[in-house]
């Protein structure tokens, strides 16, 4: 079987925590918006690192349409799917409660501390934590993201974040890999300072620290199982997904977000997820 791993040009080498598993798939590392590669000549392009996407959807979406559900993994329908944030509506699953702000809607009311994202970002870009005091620059923040074409998310901030982070179940072939604990990133109030270059992700994201191996009790392993068979039902089994759960004021689980596009899966952070990994593009 020959595996493209597919990357951004800001990345042509891959990300450092993939090279584990591609080198054990014998695969290449190749960019999406490489006009000079020929993907037919691939058995599987699994997307990687592809962390430029979101400032170019369209072209993006449109690259996977013509590499095409047969060797694109995860397939086109799902990338769609998981594109933009608004997919939390169409999911069963308890999340965090979210106001959707598109262009024409009103501005909503803001309580208490709240989180504005965009309905399509990565790596916590154009988000922001503000208090009471800061609504206007909330609401401001709303407005920039809906002049960029894109819908904002409004959500009530989640003290829990700080008292235990994140939970993240990685899952490849569709069984548990390992499990991810994640600090907050949103430590202070107003927009997420970002790193300069073509990708612009959250400082904090760079942090060595900011993801280590985590652990999940029984109740958030059968919750993040639950998402995944949702989506499977709809897509076919994916051959990967981050499922990344906080808990609510009562310890349930909330699902926070669904990754399944480019994830970062750190699986140098757990003994044998490379292979596991390996073992899922050749079985899918």
């Amino acid at each position: 079987m020959k595996v493209a791993f597919a990357t951004c040009s800001a990345l042509p080498g891959g990300a450092d925590d993939d090279r584990d598993a591609a080198r054990l798939l014998g695969a290449d590392f190749r960019a999406w918006d490489d006009d000079g590669v020929d993907w037919d000549a691939y058995d599987r392009v699994v997307l990687r690192s592809t962390w430029d996407y979101t400032s170019r959807l369209d072209a993006f979406l449109a690259w996977c349409r013509t590499v095409g559900p047969r060797r694109l993994r995860n397939p086109p329908a799902l990338v769609a799917f998981n594109a933009d944030k608004r997919y939390l509506a169409a999911l069963s699953a308890p999340s965090v409660p979210t106001t959707f702000v598109a262009s024409g809607d009103d501005l909503p009311a803001l309580d208490g501390e709240v989180v504005v994202k965009p309905s399509v970002s990565a790596g916590a870009r154009d988000t922001g934590r503000f208090g009471p005091a800061a609504h206007d620059a909330a609401l401001a923040l709303v407005e920039r993201i809906r002049a960029s074409g894109r819908a904002a998310l409004v959500q009530p901030y989640m003290v829990q974040v700080d008292e235990c982070g994140e939970t993240a179940l990685v899952f490849a072939g569709g069984e548990l890999s390992h499990v991810l604990h994640k600090r907050p990133v949103l430590r202070g109030e107003g927009v997420a300072p970002a790193t300069g270059g073509p990708l612009g992700v959250a400082e904090a994201m760079l942090e060595h620290d900011i993801v280590v191996a985590g652990t999940a009790d029984a109740v958030q392993r059968a919750f993040a199982s639950r998402v995944l068979a949702e989506v499977a039902a709809r897509f076919g089994q994916p051959l990967y997904a981050r499922v990344d759960l906080i808990a609510d004021r009562d310890g349930a689980p909330l699902l926070l977000e669904l990754e399944a596009i480019e994830p970062a899966l750190y699986l140098a952070s757990a003994p044998g997820a490379s292979e596991r990994f390996a073992a899922a593009v050749r079985a899918s």
